[in-house]
């Protein structure tokens, strides 16, 4: 497996090794100890599944407190993930980096806690999957606008495809400090 470091500490991408051929593939897509030798956590809490049309953008969004740290894989399908630092005195707060992920390559983008995550589906489809480190408690969910001008995403679309909850979310900068996650240093 090959891991690459992103400028946003703890942003971590796994590019894995795939055994292929005629028949199909194989690949580990979870190893505890291997991860952990990069600061990935070996407990993960919860899986998520989810399928999206082209066009779609989800995010941007972020549990506080009972943060969720994200290790995201696309089974098929494409799309552009971006990870955004919420962490107000952390040295890159507001800053984003993204990758792209697809069903063919099968890279995955860890995301620790403190960090905002959406993804943009490019593909006519997508179906994607997530480890959480923490599982989901909608009460303490919060979502960054995604196209705050302040952060500047460069998404492959200007006209995205939006729930209405990702339609109305604030502008980082609106969202009072104490709700955001407090910075404790970042795992590499």
């Amino acid at each position: 497996m090959n891991v690459t470091e992103t400028s946003l500490p703890g942003v971590l991408v796994f590019d894995p090794k795939i055994h292929g051929d005629e028949r199909g593939f194989f690949m580990e897509s979870w190893h505890s100890a291997r991860y952990a030798e990069h600061g990935v956590p070996a407990t993960f809490l919860q899986d998520n599944l989810s399928y999206s049309q082209g066009g779609v953008l989800r995010g941007l969004h972020c549990q506080h407190p009972h943060g969720q740290g994200k290790l995201v894989t696309v089974l098929e399908g494409e799309v552009y993930d971006v990870a955004v630092d919420v962490q107000p005195d952390s040295p890159s707060f507001g800053e984003w980096v993204s990758v792209t992920l697809d069903g063919k390559s099968k890279r995955q983008i860890y995301i620790p806690p403190g960090f905002a995550h959406g993804f943009y589906v490019t593909s006519p489809t997508a179906l994607f999957m997530y480890k959480c480190t923490e599982v989901y408690k909608p009460e303490h969910e919060f979502s960054v606008l995604w196209n705050d001008p302040d952060i500047g995403i460069e998404w492959p679309s200007k006209e995205p495809r939006l729930s209405d909850k990702d339609r109305g979310a604030r502008r980082l900068r609106e969202i009072p400090t104490d709700r955001l996650p407090t910075f404790r240093g970042h795992a590499t």
